[in-house]
């Protein structure tokens, strides 16, 4: 199976030994994004809708680079230190998809990398 590695300088660079994304045999997988600004590498705080949009606009950024969009969603795996912020996940979600919606999980952690509190992955099939 032939992998092609993605990567764009509109989403924040990988902090550690991983991929932004991966594609292989047209399916492509986005690396977990935290509200990191690109330019920066600083978390963006405040309003945990904000926290969620920036996590979104870099998962967009992503899919992008690698010739597709988040409406090529089919599945999504939501990490969120405080489970209570689930309806800020869906105020913001449906601002970026519309139906038919991707599958999606949504997990309580105990932490998130650089103290995020919010972290999605996201598997596209253009």
């Amino acid at each position: 199976m032939a992998r092609r590695p993605i990567a764009t300088d509109s989403a924040p660079g990988a902090i550690g030994t991983y991929s932004q994304a991966i594609e292989a045999d047209g399916t492509i997988y986005l690396s977990g994004q935290i509200p990191l600004d690109p330019v920066s590498m600083e978390l963006v705080t405040g309003d945990i809708r904000e926290e969620i949009r920036r996590v979104f606009d870099n998962l967009s950024a992503v899919a992008d680079a690698a010739g597709a969009s988040l409406d090529d969603a089919v599945k999504l795996t939501v990490y969120l230190v405080d489970l209570g912020d689930f309806g800020a996940v869906n105020e913001v979600m449906a601002t970026f998809f519309s139906e038919p919606y991707p599958a999606r999980a949504a997990i309580q952690v105990a932490a998130l990398p650089k103290g995020a509190r919010v972290e999605v992955d996201a598997i596209l099939r253009p």
